[in-house]
């Protein structure tokens, strides 16, 4: 399953909350160098910001993660994309995407958290740590030029 898409794919869900988990989904959103319109953070140490102002995850790792028999859906792991069709290997820190009319960059891989602990079989959120289970994370993004997305907007990888 990973590994299997390709430099283009589409977005599933935009998805935000007024703090905490799951982000709930809207069908567009503004994504700026504030985040994304509507979305809210309750541990900005932690979270938000500039260089983490968009959090992305691919539908296809979701799914697969389904089939392990973990109760995670888009949303629930606190990201703000779900994007579907994107090779995940690819999606590393450095890589530019358009997201409708925005483009991002990849600033890193997310560090889980216990506040997602719900979206995992026994609490085992660590499956989707970087560290622990390589291709498997989240990724967090900058904003490098403003703009709407929409569900069934193109992804598309523009460098790497």
């Amino acid at each position: 399953m990973r590994g299997e898409g390709g430099r283009s794919g589409r977005v599933v869900q935009i998805s935000v909350s007024r703090g905490g988990v799951p982000k709930l989904p809207i069908p567009h959103a503004r994504l700026s160098s504030d985040g994304v319109e509507g979305d809210r953070q309750n541990d900005r140490r932690h979270h938000g910001g500039p260089d983490r102002a968009v959090c992305i995850y691919s539908l296809e790792l979701i799914e697969a993660l389904q089939r392990e028999g973990h109760p995670i859906e888009p949303g629930s792991a606190g990201e703000n994309l779900t994007v579907s069709g994107l090779d995940w290997d690819t999606i590393a820190p450095g890589v530019q995407l358009t997201v409708g009319g925005a483009v991002l960059e990849v600033a890193s891989f997310t560090v889980p958290c216990k506040t997602i602990r719900a979206s995992f079989a026994d609490g085992r959120f660590e499956r989707i740590s970087q560290k622990t289970n390589p291709g498997w994370s989240r990724v967090y993004a900058r904003v490098l030029f403003a703009g709407e997305a929409r569900i069934g907007d193109a992804v598309e990888i523009t460098n790497g």
